[in-house]
């Protein structure tokens, strides 16, 4: 489990516990629902957390998701950290998928930024724009790639844990987003794309573009 759920898991735990003593001491209704209600809440918030191992594609020039999710969006835009015309290739997060972002191709990492905003629906494509979100920006190298983590109307809490001047591997750990949340990848437009509009996409497995 990520370390960041900790915090919420933890008091959920214990008052799990605490109701738990509660019905075998009374026996009753109204204790045995509160009991099943914070269970199922600590086993979901438990779920959410989740970080599970992934395994890394290899090769040259080859970028994976940033996350789990289904891809929502793929469009040209600009950007002036990458350098002027990019691709935006863009991932909804709902609350069943993991919430870990991973860094999508290794390299320095230039620009950890963060941008208050509004909390518009993750799958409102306004939602890169104005949504509350962190930036980060890596030199790959070859390329300039930035990353956008996005709140969204549940997920208030967008937590990155890069530093600017930071080396970074392809499939580490960036950070997560608490709950149904948005991700979007700025990637050259010389990138081939390799998924679609509609692909369900895994963080740091999945390959979603490559520079031949």
């Amino acid at each position: 489990m990520a370390k960041e759920g900790l915090p919420i898991v933890l008091p959920l735990l214990l008052i799990t516990a605490l109701c738990g003593i509660w019905f075998s001491r009374a026996g009753t209704n109204a204790a045995f629902a509160v009991l099943c209600f914070f269970a199922v809440l600590t086993a979901f918030t438990a779920f959410f957390f989740r970080d599970p191992e992934r395994g890394i594609p290899s090769g040259e020039g080859v970028f994976v998701s940033p996350a789990d999710g289904r891809v929502c969006q793929i469009v040209e835009t600009e950007d002036p950290y990458c350098g002027g015309r990019v691709r935006q290739l863009s991932i909804f997060l709902n609350v069943f998928n993991v919430h870990i972002n991973r860094v999508p191709a290794g390299g320095l990492v230039e620009v950890v930024k963060y941008n208050p905003g509004k909390f518009l629906a993750a799958w409102d494509h306004k939602a890169s724009i104005d949504n509350e979100q962190t930036r980060v920006g890596i030199n790959c190298g070859a390329c300039k790639i930035l990353v956008r983590q996005i709140a969204g109307l549940v997920a208030r809490r967008v937590v990155c844990n890069l530093s600017e001047g930071q080396r970074v591997l392809r499939g580490q750990r960036l950070g997560l987003i608490r709950f149904g949340s948005r991700t979007d990848i700025l990637l050259p437009l010389n990138a081939v794309i390799k998924v679609k509009v509609g692909d369900a996409v895994k963080g740091g497995s999945s390959i979603i573009a490559e520079i031949r």
